[in-house]
């Protein structure tokens, strides 16, 4: 029995990464009795391993550190989020929903701005992405396959790492894997100039290895995300630049919406934090009080 990887699943097939290569495994019986349902990121353990066929069979799924359902992936580090700067135009909104979902993960979050070689209203988009998120603390990267700029920051922040590459489709995340890791030969889309939508190049998830300990997931592209699931007493400690202010609200379980002497709305108002943040964080929050009434 060797422990390994799966790194990409396909048609009841998985592929394990081994010491020696790469296997193709069939599932045992055992594991559609137990409803478990191996997904690419688990670690696995395999037996029956033929070293000249590279195939074998999946004993047993080891348990998981984490699990996201969109794309399904599990054992991941960190989500890298990829907006661009036009073509599409970035939605912030969306932006925020995948940074809570990705906190409600514990998972580190990165945001890569793609596509920063665009001269129309580059400043300003730039600018504002820049006031919104830099308050935020996350990494922020802003990049141009086209041109290789920010390439090396984005490698560099892999490192040692299962990172997701996330975002709407045609923002250029293929484009960006192709440059990381040079030979990919990702398959990359066109935008739809019609409805500013990009067209799914990304058919499943699959691992890539950029190092020795750097991994690289390309998922297909969605427009829409649930955050129906988050408990909505979690979701301010979501938003990490409220957090400094939450000790000097009166109330312990202020949830910064109609509260009095709320310091975060406070903030808010002072420009502190950013309105349109605090605006998303609103909307969600109103989603999720929809959803328990509901």
């Amino acid at each position: 029995m060797e422990e390994g990887r799966i790194i990409k699943g396909i048609s009841g097939f998985y592929y394990v990464s081994l010491k020696d290569g790469l296997y193709e495994c069939k599932g045992r019986g055992i594991l559609r009795k137990d409803k478990v349902k191996p997904l690419v990121g688990d670690w696995v353990q395999v037996s029956q391993l033929d070293n000249r066929k590279k195939t074998g069979s999946l004993e047993k799924v080891l348990p998981r550190k984490n699990q996201l359902k969109r794309p399904e992936i599990a054992n991941v580090d960190q989500v890298v989020i990829v907006l661009s700067v036009k073509n599409p135009s970035p939605s912030l909104m969306l932006l925020d929903k995948i940074i809570v979902l990705a906190e409600d993960l514990g998972l580190e979050v990165t945001l890569c701005i793609n596509k920063a070689d665009l001269e129309e209203d580059q400043d300003n988009t730039l600018k504002e992405i820049q006031e919104i998120y830099g308050p935020t603390g996350y990494p922020l990267i802003f990049t141009s396959a086209e041109r290789d700029q920010g390439i090396e920051a984005l490698r560099n922040s892999l490192k040692g790492k299962v990172s997701v590459f996330s975002g709407p489709s045609g923002v250029g995340k293929s484009s960006l894997l192709n440059a990381i890791k040079p030979g990919l030969q990702l398959k990359t889309g066109e935008v739809s100039a019609r409805i500013q939508r990009g067209k799914h190049t990304t058919r499943h998830t699959e691992l890539i290895l950029v190092d020795e300990d750097s991994w690289i997931a390309d998922t297909p592209g969605f427009g829409n995300l649930d955050v129906e699931e988050i408990q909505r007493e979690n979701l301010r400690f979501y938003f990490r630049e409220f957090l400094p202010y939450v000790e000097n609200c009166k109330f312990t379980s202020c949830l910064h919406l109609k509260e009095p002497k709320c310091s975060v709305k406070a903030q808010v108002e002072k420009g502190t934090i950013s309105k349109k943040r605090y605006a998303h964080y609103v909307q969600i929050m109103t989603e999720l009080n929809e959803k328990r009434r509901g």
